[in-house]
This record gives structure tokens, C-alpha cells and sequence, in this order.
């Protein structure tokens, strides 16, 4: 037979602590669960309608701006002459007609706008409910270039804008300026800039003079040696003028040859006293 364990005071006290330390923790765990459901749903309650909440209103926002009260109504258009207003309505109504004014790109239609030839920027900006507004700084044609496709206007940074045959106002320039570089070079584009501050001297001096009319073409290839092209006597005469002192060498040339066109080749004005050189 097996004997019995024998029970004493102390086991008595030790199996009454463990009792008591298990209940205990199954209390605080209890306790634990009922927080954690008193605090965990109710929130996650609250994330869901939170979202809904989200969805709806973007839902709802997305529908108000795409709405017709922002539909495109107007264009207004400030600051362009030589750009044409259909050009500019068409690229802005292209851009807002279908989104509406409030989600219309700005920046894209600015980018569109910026590609045209005489536009150097454009400010795009919203008429709220149905307008948007484009402010145009248009680029400022400073002479007439022949290259080897053709005669164009450039602005005073040297860059090309519209050939002459299509472009307007471009009786503003009387001759033509030749002798443009046409290599896509920093060399190039810094003689270029001077061939152009050299054109506006010309144009300056001779107006002064009343002698801008008289010209036909100038050749600034070597800009140390500038040359003019005139006629006298329905013959063209080339007069080689003095780069300090344009306007005086090309009126002492212009006298020099008047009525006498039909002998004369060419006059070099470039020093003191013109130098002619008659036809063989």
C-alpha cells in the first residue's frame, strides 16, 4: 500500500499562496480583456467611420470641382500683340474644358503657352468660378536675320522667332542683317549677341541721319569690318563703314556715289576720305 503524504502546516501555507497567486492573475486578465475591448473596438469603430467619412468627402469634393459652376467660361488674355488670342484660348481650353477651372494644370498650360514663339513667359492664373487668366511677356523682335532657309526675326537675346513672310510688323527693320553665325556654339551665340548691339547702332545712327532708308542690307560677318549695302542709280554698291563712326561713313559714302551708281562697284568709307572702286 502506498503511504500517505503526510500534510503540515507549512505545505498547508504554501498551497493556500499559490491559490491565491493563480486567482489573482486570472483577475488581472480578466481585467486586462475587459479594457482592451472597453478601448480597442470602440476605436477601431472609430477608423472605420473615419475612412467612410474620408471616401465620401473626397467623393463629394471631387464632384463639386468637376462640377459646371467651375466649367470654363472666360479666357482672359493681357500683354499679347504679336501672339494671336485664338492661339492662347485654344491651348488654356484644351487643358481646363473637361476638368474645370479648380482642376485645370496650371503649370501645363503655362509650359504650352511658353512654347511659342514670341511668348518668353506666361502667368496662368484662376478666375474663380469659370475664368482663367494668362498674363503674356512677349519676347521683342530686335532685327531682321538672313540665314540659309530664309530671312527671320530675332529678339534681343538672339533667338529666332518667326520667319519674315509670316511674321508681322517686321517693317520696322529697313535692311537686313547678314553675315549671322549659324553653329549652334557659345562662340557663335556670343558674336551673335555683339552682330545684334552693333544692328541697333546702325539702325540709331542712321534714323538720326535719315539715312536707314537708303540701305538695303548690312553684312556683319567680320564685325571689326561692318559693310553696307546701298543703291544709286538701281545698281547695289557695297560701302565699307567705319565701326566708331557709322553714320558719318555711310553719308560721306552716299554722297560720294550719288548719281554715279551705274560706274561705281563699291566705296570704302572707313578712313578719312572714301576710296571708290569703279566698275571694270
Amino acid at each position: 500500500m502506498p503511504k500517505k503524504r503526510k500534510v503540515t502546516p507549512k505545505s498547508r501555507t504554501r498551497t493556500a499562496t499559490a491559490k491565491r497567486r493563480s486567482s489573482s492573475s486570472r483577475v488581472k486578465r480578466n481585467a486586462a480583456a475587459r479594457t482592451a475591448g472597453r478601448y480597442v473596438l470602440p476605436g477601431i469603430i472609430s477608423a472605420i467611420l473615419l475612412a467612410a467619412i474620408t471616401v465620401i468627402g473626397f467623393t463629394g469634393y471631387q464632384t463639386a470641382t468637376a462640377s459646371e459652376f467651375f466649367g470654363l467660361r472666360n479666357v482672359d488674355i493681357r500683354g499679347n500683340e504679336r501672339t494671336p488670342a485664338e492661339d492662347i484660348r485654344r491651348v488654356v481650353a484644351s487643358s481646363a474644358q473637361k476638368s474645370g477651372v479648380w482642376n485645370a494644370d496650371l503649370a501645363e498650360i503655362r509650359a504650352k503657352l511658353e512654347k511659342f514663339s514670341f511668348v518668353r513667359s506666361a502667368a496662368v492664373s484662376r478666375v474663380l468660378p469659370g475664368g482663367i487668366r494668362v498674363n503674356v511677356t512677349e519676347r521683342v523682335p530686335a532685327a531682321v536675320v538672313h540665314l540659309s532657309s530664309g530671312d527671320f526675326l530675332v529678339d534681343g537675346d538672339a533667338v529666332i522667332l518667326a520667319s519674315v513672310t509670316s511674321a508681322t510688323g517686321n517693317n520696322e527693320f529697313p535692311f537686313i542683317l547678314k553675315g549671322w553665325d549659324e553653329a549652334k556654339t557659345e562662340k557663335a551665340a556670343t558674336e551673335n549677341l555683339a552682330r545684334l548691339k552693333l544692328y541697333k547702332r546702325m539702325l540709331d545712327d542712321w534714323r538720326q541721319f535719315d539715312l536707314s532708308k537708303r540701305v538695303k542690307e548690312v553684312n556683319l560677318a567680320e564685325l571689326k569690318d561692318p559693310t553696307a549695302v546701298v543703291e544709286d542709280s538701281g545698281r547695289p554698291i557695297t560701302v565699307s563703314l567705319a565701326k566708331d563712326n557709322l553714320g558719318k561713313s555711310l553719308k560721306t559714302a552716299i554722297e560720294a556715289v550719288s548719281g554715279k551708281g551705274a560706274k561705281i562697284r563699291s566705296v570704302n568709307a572707313a578712313g578719312l576720305y572714301p576710296v571708290i572702286q569703279f566698275q571694270e
